[in-house]
C-alpha cells in the first residue's frame, strides 16, 4: 500500500482550518532533513565546515518532530529519556509551549562529539504584538529548563545540552528583509583575564532569518532557498528547477507531487479568500491592506527620523498618527 503523503495526511486531519493546514504543510517542508541541513550550515557555528550531505546523514538524529500532535509532558517522561523529544513543553507554572519543529543533532567538536537540541519556527506575522526575538529567547530558556528529568537529573548540570531556536520570518518589513541575526551568550572580562570554557556557558542561541521577496538580488544562499521553498506564488516547475540546479536538492516523485498539492492548496486558499472577501466585505483583503499600510507607515516614520533627525514622536506628529495607534508603531520600530 502506498504511504499517504505528508500533505494528504495533513489535509485529512479532522477539525483543522485551511490556513492551519497550509501552516502545517510549511512546517512539514521545513522539517525535511536536507532543508534543516542548509539552515544548520548557514546559521550554526558548529556546522560551518560541514557539508550538507554530512549534516543530513551523520549529524541529525532520528526524524524531526513536527507540531501536529500535542502530548502532555508528564505522560511521556519514560519515552523522552535521553534522546526522545516531543514538540510540547508543558509546565504547571509556566503554561504550554508547542514547538513547530524540534529535534536533536550531534556536532563535531575538538576532542569529541557534542549534542544539541534544535527548534525551528515558521513565523508569518512579523508584528504579533511583541518582539519575536523575545519569544525566541523565552523558547530557548524553556528548552533548557525542560531538560530536567529527560537529559539530566538532580545536580547533573554538566549534562545540559546547548539549545538553538531558529525563527524563519516571512512578510518582514523592508529594513529586515534578507537578514540573518544570531544572538548568543558571550563572556566579558570585567576584571582579570580568566577564560572559562565556552561550552560551559554558551548554552543557548537564537537565530532570526528574515526572508525577502522573490528574485531579490540580495536573497542568496539559505535566504533564497527558503524563499523559494515557502513561496505560495512560484510554480512547482520553478521551485523544482531552482532547488535542483542551485542547491542540488533532488525532488523525488513523491516530493514533487506534494509540492504540486501545496501549490494547489495555496491557489485554492487565495481563490477562496477572494470569494469570501466579496461575500463578507473582503475582510481578508482589508487585513492584508492593513498589514501593508502598517509596513509603509513604519517606513515613513523611519525615513522622517533619519532625514529630519526627528524623534519618534515628532515623526508621528507630522504624519498625524492617532495617539491610540502609536504604541504599535513604536513597538514595530524596535
Amino acid at each position: 500500500m502506498k504511504r499517504e503523503n505528508i500533505l494528504s495526511q495533513t489535509i485529512s486531519t479532522a477539525g483543522q482550518s485551511e490556513s492551519t493546514v497550509y501552516d502545517n504543510v510549511c512546517k512539514k517542508l521545513l522539517g525535511n532533513k536536507v532543508i534543516l541541513a542548509w539552515i544548520m550550515k548557514s546559521c550554526m557555528e558548529e556546522y560551518e565546515d560541514c557539508s550538507i550531505e554530512e549534516i543530513t546523514q551523520k549529524y541529525i538524529e532520528g526524524e524531526p518532530q513536527i507540531s501536529d500532535t500535542a502530548v502532555h509532558q508528564d505522560e511521556v517522561l519514560e519515552q523522552l529519556k535521553i534522546k526522545g523529544l516531543n514538540t510540547e513543553d508543558k509546565s504547571i507554572t509556566e503554561g504550554t509551549v508547542v514547538y513547530d519543529i524540534r529535534y536533536q543533532s550531534t556536532a563535531p567538536e575538538a576532542g569529541g562529539i557534542i549534542r544539541l537540541i534544535i527548534n525551528v519556527e515558521a513565523q508569518n506575522d512579523f508584528y504579533p504584538g511583541y518582539p519575536i526575538i523575545m519569544r525566541s529567547m523565552y523558547y530557548c530558556s524553556r528548552m533548557i529548563s525542560a531538560q530536567y528529568g529527560t537529559e539530566f537529573e538532580k545536580s547533573e548540570y554538566d549534562k545540559i545540552k546547548k539549545v538553538y531556536c531558529i525563527f524563519i520570518c516571512v512578510n518582514c518589513p523592508k529594513n529586515r528583509k534578507n537578514t540573518i541575526n544570531r544572538y548568543s551568550v558571550h563572556e566579558e572580562h570585567l576584571r582579570g583575564d580568566f577564560h572559562e570554557k565556552k561550552e560551559r556557558y554558551n548554552l543557548l542561541t537564537s537565530v532570526m532569518i528574515c526572508l525577502g521577496d522573490a528574485d531579490d538580488p540580495e536573497g542568496t544562499g539559505v535566504l533564497r532557498l527558503l524563499e523559494v521553498l515557502l513561496s505560495p506564488d512560484r510554480s512547482v516547475e520553478n521551485k523544482k528547477k531552482i532547488l535542483q540546479e542551485e542547491f542540488g536538492i533532488k525532488m523525488t516523485e513523491e516530493l514533487e507531487e506534494e509540492a504540486k498539492e501545496m501549490c494547489n492548496l495555496s491557489k485554492g486558499l487565495i481563490d477562496r479568500g477572494r470569494a469570501e472577501g466579496r461575500a463578507e466585505g473582503r475582510a481578508e483583503g482589508r487585513a492584508e491592506e492593513r498589514q501593508q499600510a502598517f509596513i509603509k507607515t513604519i517606513q515613513m516614520i523611519t525615513n522622517l527620523m533619519a532625514s529630519m533627525n526627528w524623534s519618534i514622536k515628532q515623526a508621528m506628529d507630522a504624519l498625524g498618527i492617532p495617539e491610540g495607534e502609536r504604541a504599535k508603531y513604536t513597538a514595530g520600530l524596535k
